[in-house]
């Protein structure tokens, strides 16, 4: 049998398999790669990207509003400031700020007049550490190692061992550095830390923005300062802002901080600027800041652009304001120079239009004695945080009050002869007038008219040498209807720290009379001014206000933007007195100032413009600054001194202007120096008025013109 040749079959794989395997060789070769890639090449920037985080922080601080008077004259501007920042990141240490500050102090010279003997020591033993060391002796660290010293301890020990010889091997350029050091170190982290921002010079400025990239979290940019236009005038109560290294109040912070305030910013820390900062401080720039773990910034995006805060314009005229200062210190000094004027150190002016209570003008100076003699201080504040006896210009509120209580009527006649009562010191005019009436008693400022309705008022009938049985009631209701015109009572001025006067506390009998002729309660001259406003306007006690409008701002420095705020006249109340009672009073107004033997009549009876209104003398004590002469008087007590006021309006039957005059400590109640400053000021206010209308009416017509 023959065997078969068995035929041996090839194993081999199909060609689309191989290309198969092939194919996903080659993926997985790529996949790999790519992995290498990645983790080699990259790895570590996806690791910083996977771990990092994102803060909000604030840019460069925005310029505050800007601040206008009543016809949009700049008061208040923002000047540019070139400024060097430093923005310490959450990884900062202190050996990279020291290093980054060595490096700024060869580029910018910086004050060092402030740096304190504290800051020299610890920069010395930053300087000079093993030199520090060698001033703890061996006893001393055998104690620390057994921790009976604390490292505090050990710490103080060195700096008080730092002799004044060492510290002054600190050399200028050392301090440089110190100075910038102290500067970076007062930064919260990830907030930009003002360096220097005074007088940086150009090249400065120039040399570090081209050395950024050597400096990491220096920058250069551009901040602002308050520019007062006119200069020292009005500052008192435009305010005052806090400095960069003050930041925001300690007594605030937690107010601010909630407002999305940083703690190095700016505010306002006193009246217009305080009251007003939430319109002036302006919205900042938002940024978003991508770090990493370590707080290294590695991106900076701009979320939102910042805008300067709102402007304000305010109700007073500064050229008026001008004015009315340098009336007030031309008779000051001319006062201060007379007889009897040596406690005289003051005087206040307060303008404001009766019918919205818009103030034109607030002003008070101050006499101060220095070593060149007289200096004159601004002091407006006084107009409203002040108060004094204010004297005769009261009667005009005490006849409304006999008006509504009854006590008298318009037209009674009582007797003007000296008041004799059992225990109280004589009391009477300062001439006797005889019978007269309320006109009269208003005109010729009758003391004894006043003192007869006052008793009248407490319901008692006056008897020669007799005691007064007053009750305290009668203070009571006096000062209530006192309260209406705003005697005695905040004016809600729009400004902080306004102070309402002083009470008399005692209710003797004797003192409800002064209370009438106003020798016993004080009252600031802004409540003057507001009362005398609520006779000429009709009985309406209007608040005051320094504030007229708010506006938007605007790129264009000539150019003011939209009101986004307009301040109504606001009604505190209405005088709850007949309309007829206050238009006898504002009758007995207007002869006081245009009548024959009206008191005001010698200064004010040729003013072409028909002012009204009430001379005062308050014969009072002195309780001045000046605490030697406190106690000149007899027998140790203050010497007996006269309160000069003088309140007034005009013209009489349609009133522009409002006005109160208080010069108080005058030894002579015959210096006319209040009636002086009331006409002058006066004529000033219509003077610069006709100007104003005149200008404007040639600005309309210009106008006008161009359209045709």
């Amino acid at each position: 049998m023959k065997k078969k040749k068995q035929k041996k079959k090839k194993s081999h794989v199909p060609f689309r398999l191989n290309m198969l395997f092939f194919a996903v060789f080659i993926m997985f070769s790529t996949l790999i790669l790519r992995l290498g890639v990645v983790q080699i090449v990259y790895g570590e920037d996806y690791k910083k990207e996977v771990e990092r985080t994102e803060n909000l922080t604030v840019s460069t601080p925005v310029p505050r509003g800007k601040i206008y008077d009543r016809y949009h004259r700049i008061v208040v501007d923002n000047e540019p400031l070139r400024t060097i920042t430093y923005t310490r990141l959450k990884s900062s240490k202190a050996d990279q700020r020291m290093d980054i500050a060595k490096e700024l102090s060869k580029l910018i010279t910086m004050p060092t007049d402030k740096i304190t003997d504290r800051d020299k020591k610890d920069f010395w033993m930053t300087l000079y550490p093993k030199r520090a060391e060698a001033k703890i002796t061996k006893k001393e660290k055998t104690l620390f190692k057994q921790e009976k010293l604390t490292d505090k301890d050990i710490y103080n020990l060195k700096l008080d061992r730092i002799t004044k010889t060492e510290l002054k091997e600190l050399t200028s350029q050392d301090l440089n550095m110190l100075a910038i050091k102290i500067k970076m170190d007062s930064g919260y982290a990830m907030t930009p830390q003002i360096v220097k921002n005074q007088d940086v010079s150009p090249t400065e400025y120039a040399v570090i923005s081209e050395n950024l990239d050597k400096l990491p979290g220096v920058d250069t940019t551009t901040d602002w300062n308050r520019k007062y236009v006119y200069e020292n005038m009005f500052r008192s109560i435009l305010g005052k802002i806090t400095t960069s290294d003050e930041g925001l109040p300690r007594e605030r912070l937690d107010y601010y901080l909630v407002r999305d305030y940083n703690r190095n910013d700016r505010v306002g820390k006193s009246y217009i600027e305080q009251k007003y900062e939430d319109v002036l401080h302006g919205t900042k720039a938002k940024v978003k800041n991508v770090t990493d773990k370590e707080g290294n910034i590695l991106e900076t995006k701009y979320l939102s652009k910042g805008q300067r805060g709102n402007d304000l314009v305010l109700t007073i005229d500064m050229e008026l304001q001008k004015k009315v200062e340098q009336i007030i210190e031309e008779e000051l000094l001319a006062a201060k120079g007379t007889a009897g004027a040596d406690l005289l150190d003051r005087a206040f002016v307060v303008l404001m239009n009766p019918k919205n209570g818009e103030v034109l003008s607030i002003a008070g100076k101050k006499l101060n004695k220095n070593d060149k003699g007289q200096e004159i201080q601004d002091y407006a504040l006084g107009t409203f945080t002040s108060s004094y006896p204010a004297g005769s210009v009261v009667k005009g509120a005490t006849v409304l009050t006999g008006y509504q209580t009854g006590a008298i009527e318009p037209g009674t006649v009582l007797v003007d002869e000296p008041i004799r009562i059992k225990g109280t010191p004589v009391k009477a005019s300062y001439k006797t007038m005889g019978a007269i009436n309320d006109l009269d008693a208003l005109r010729m400022s009758s003391n004894v008219y006043m003192f007869k309705t006052a008793m009248n008022l407490a319901g008692v009938t006056y008897k020669p040498y007799a005691p007064l049985p007053v009750k305290s009631e009668a203070f009571d209701t006096m000062r209530y209807y006192y309260s209406q015109f705003g005697l005695g009572v905040p004016t809600g001025i729009d400004l902080p720290n306004e102070f309402s006067g002083y009470k008399g506390p005692s209710d003797k009998p004797g003192f409800l009379l002064d209370l009438a002729i106003g020798q016993y309660d004080t009252y600031t001259p802004l409540q003057l001014v507001q009362y005398v406003s609520a006779i000429a306007n009709g009985g309406y006690r209007i608040k005051p206000q320094i504030v007229k409008e708010v506006r938007e701002p605007t790129a264009k420095p000539e150019e003011l933007g939209k009101v986004t705020e307009s301040a109504e006249p606001v009604v505190l109340n209405r005088i709850d007195m007949e309309e007829d009672y206050i238009a006898r009073v504002q009758e007995g107004f207007r002869q006081v100032m245009q009548v024959k033997g009206g008191t005001g009549n010698p200064y004010f009876g040729t003013a072409p413009y028909l002012p009204a209104g009430k001379t005062g003398t308050a014969q009072t004590f002195y309780d001045g600054p000046d605490q030697e002469k406190r106690k000149s008087g007899p027998n140790g007590a203050p010497p007996a001194v006269y309160n000069l006021t003088l309140i007034g309006y005009a013209p009489y039957d349609d009133p522009q202007v409002a006005f109160s005059v208080v010069v108080p400590w005058l030894r002579n109640d015959t210096n006319p120096v209040n009636k002086k400053i009331g006409r002058r000021v006066l004529d000033a206010y219509f003077e610069l008025l006709k100007s104003e209308e005149s200008t404007n009416s040639h600005t309309t017509d210009s106008e006008t013109g161009s359209q045709q």
